[in-house]
């Protein structure tokens, strides 16, 4: 085999750095956001259900409340909202995002949340190989638009992504008054997602890092990092 003399070996990583030697023993952090501002929004309600079944499970929650969130770029990052947004993210270790969908998309509520968070702050990925599950409600019959989109949003940030997700069709009928999830086969999926969850989540977040990290960018000092990931057009 031919030499590479382009590649720099000093920054590779070896199959070793990905073994766990003291695993964390705290709960799960998993921080959740909702696509409305709706009074009995059902994404609200959803996100709410789901947070039981991971408090149940032993996962420690925090649901975002988007009300009062600037749109992006329209306030600076030290906006209260904005700074809660991203201490959330920062401190989790798995999200959930839940998103109405309207006209065949995520809502501008959703992805104005995922807009706020940053790909990298002082050269630290705040997303970089977390867990992600996403899950949407639609008014009339089911579809995956909004799950589609907020995966590829996923990848882009470097989440992972896990395989399952849930979708409720004509959602007005799945809720009670007290806007409780009816027992169906629509709760029992989204119990399977936020198990699904809690297990990619307990199994890859001490090796987070390692997961998603990649040798050209390891080349890269964290100020020519954060400068190139956060340049605006």
């Amino acid at each position: 085999m031919t030499d590479t003399p382009q590649l720099d070996d000093t920054h590779f990583r070896t199959p070793e750095r990905l073994e766990v030697g003291k695993a964390s023993t705290h709960k799960p952090r998993i921080a959740m956001l909702y696509g409305s501002l709706r009074q009995g929004s059902f994404s609200r309600s959803m996100t709410e259900e789901a947070a039981r079944v991971l408090t149940r499970m032993g996962a420690e929650v925090r649901i975002f409340n988007p009300t009062g969130l600037p749109l992006p770029d329209s306030e600076d990052a030290d906006h209260p909202k904005v700074a809660e947004l991203r201490e959330l993210v920062t401190w989790s270790e798995g999200m959930v995002w839940c998103s109405p969908e309207r006209h065949g998309a995520m809502t501008g509520i959703m992805k104005a949340q995922i807009d706020w968070i940053p790909l990298s702050m002082g050269g630290v990925r705040p997303t970089q190989g977390k867990t992600l599950a996403v899950m949407q409600v639609n008014a009339g019959s089911q579809s995956f638009n909004t799950v589609n989109q907020l995966r590829i949003l996923g990848r882009w940030m470097r989440l992972l992504t896990i395989p399952n997700q849930s979708s409720v069709p004509k959602v007005f009928l799945e809720f009670d008054g007290r806007y409780r999830m009816k027992p169906s086969p629509f709760y029992d999926r989204m119990v399977d997602v936020m198990e699904e969850l809690m297990r990619f989540t307990l199994l890859t977040r001490d090796i987070k890092d390692e997961l998603v990290d990649r040798y050209s960018e390891r080349k890269e000092s964290h100020a020519e990092l954060s400068k190139r990931v956060n340049k605006k057009d």
